[in-house]
């Protein structure tokens, strides 16, 4: 179990770090914190869906929580933007703050490198990979049931959602009916993720489909990488 009064994209941030076995965290997981931090403030009822457009609801309204509330004050200072667009727009800024904010709680472990042997740069790891490892499982122990959604808790629909849209949830390929039970499960915790307000299934569904969106492009970014330059012809 993961330790309490965890926020949700610090969860996922953890979750996601070193995934790919690097020990470092991907791409992935600044669009992953970001989405995290909007639907946390959603689910607060701090940004409420506008025609489509992340909005504040109260210009003074505070979490605490400084990740969150620096997201809250970005949001508010910047142009109207589409949720989907806060998912990528700028988001090493939202994983910044939490980075810095989870190895103040002892949660990651700062090391000290030189950047080409002369600038010197801070080193971030897990402090504990267990803890990652259970919030993998537990997102997948969600995804694949048996427990109705009803008896989920919201912040742990909303991290099974978002970290299977990332692809962090592996498990063997699915077979049709698999698919289709898999996608009714998603629909499922989507609506848990928003029970305390059914307007925002749709702010769920934009962010996920963001992320969905973003992995893909990442996906054929690296396989074009692989495959190398054509061959003149």
């Amino acid at each position: 179990m993961p330790p309490p009064g965890l926020s949700l994209p610090a969860r996922l941030c953890l979750l996601a770090w070193g995934f790919d076995g690097s020990g470092r965290p991907g791409p992935v997981v600044h669009r992953l914190v970001r989405a995290g931090a909007l639907i946390e403030l959603a689910q607060r009822g701090l940004l409420v869906d506008d025609g489509g457009i992340a909005t504040p609801v109260d210009l003074d309204a505070r979490t605490g929580d400084p990740v969150l509330d620096g997201l809250l004050d970005l949001v508010r200072e910047s142009l109207p933007r589409r949720w989907r667009t806060w998912v990528t727009s700028r988001p090493r800024y939202t994983f910044v703050e939490l980075r810095e904010q989870l190895a103040a709680a002892g949660h990651l472990r700062v090391g000290r490198r030189r950047v080409l042997g002369v600038f010197p740069a801070a080193n971030h790891a897990l402090r504990s990979v267990t803890v990652a490892e259970g919030l993998r499982a537990r997102a997948r122990q969600v995804l694949a049931g048996p427990s109705p959604a009803a008896e989920i808790g919201e912040r742990d629909a909303a991290l099974a959602v978002l970290a299977a849209a990332a692809g962090l949830c592996t498990t063997a390929p699915p077979g049709r009916a698999d698919r289709a039970g898999r996608g009714r499960r998603v629909e499922e915790l989507i609506e848990r993720s928003a029970a305390r307000s059914p307007a925002l299934c749709g702010v769920v569904r934009e962010i996920r489909t963001a992320l969905i969106v973003a992995a893909d492009a990442d996906a054929d970014t690296d396989a074009a990488e692989a495959r190398g330059p054509a061959d003149d012809r």
